[in-house]
C-alpha cells in the first residue's frame, strides 16, 4: 500500500524504535494543513495475543515517538502530533493485517484507476500479493499495491 513520502520516511524512523519496546505502529497520517499538519500515529502491542493498547500505555508511547520525530524533523515547521490505539475503525496497513482481521468487514479505496474504486465486504485474506473480499456474495480480488486505504468497519448492531 502506498504511502506519502513524509508518512513512509515516519513510519521507517519508528518502526525499528518501536519493535525495541514490543510495539507495533498501525499507521501514520499526515493531515491538516501544509503549514501546521497534524501527524498521527496509531499503535497497538506487537504481541497480537495481548489486548488492544490502553490509553495509560499510549501516553507512556508517546513520549519517545516525540524524541524519534523530533530528532527525524520529516516536516519544516510546527506540527501537531497524535498518538493513539488504532480504535475499532482500525486501518490495516501491512499484508500480515489481512491476514490477522480475515473475518471482519472492511472498507477498502483503492489508488486512482479505471473501474471500481471503493468496496465493503469481508476481508477473506490475502495470498499472492492480493486481498480477497466478499462483496454481495462474489469474491473480489485487489492487487495489494493498489490499496490506499483499508479500515475495518466497526459493527454496532450488538
Amino acid at each position: 500500500m502506498p504511502k506519502s513520502g513524509i508518512e513512509q520516511e515516519i513510519i521507517d524512523a519508528l518502526e525499528p524504535l518501536a519493535a525495541e519496546r514490543g510495539v507495533d505502529v498501525v499507521d501514520v497520517e499526515v493531515v491538516g494543513a501544509t503549514k501546521a499538519p497534524c501527524v498521527r500515529v496509531r499503535v497497538d502491542h506487537a504481541d497480537e495475543s495481548l489486548p488492544t493498547i490502553t490509553l495509560d500505555e499510549v501516553t507512556e508511547e508517546t513520549e519517545w515517538i516525540s524524541a524519534a520525530l523530533d530528532e527525524l524533523d520529516p516536516i519544516p515547521s510546527s506540527f501537531t502530533l497524535e498518538v493513539s490505539s488504532p480504535g475499532m475503525a482500525r486501518p490495516l496497513r501491512k499484508q500480515r493485517d489481512f491476514e490477522r482481521f480475515a473475518g471482519e468487514v472492511v472498507s477498502v479505496s483503492l489508488t486512482p484507476g479505471e473501474g471500481r474504486r471503493r468496496y465493503t465486504g469481508t476481508l477473506l485474506g490475502i495470498e499472492a500479493g492480493a486481498v480477497a473480499l466478499e462483496v454481495d456474495g462474489e469474491r473480489v480480488e485487489l492487487p495489494f499495491d493498489d490499496i490506499r486505504k483499508c479500515t475495518i468497519k466497526p459493527d454496532f448492531s450488538a
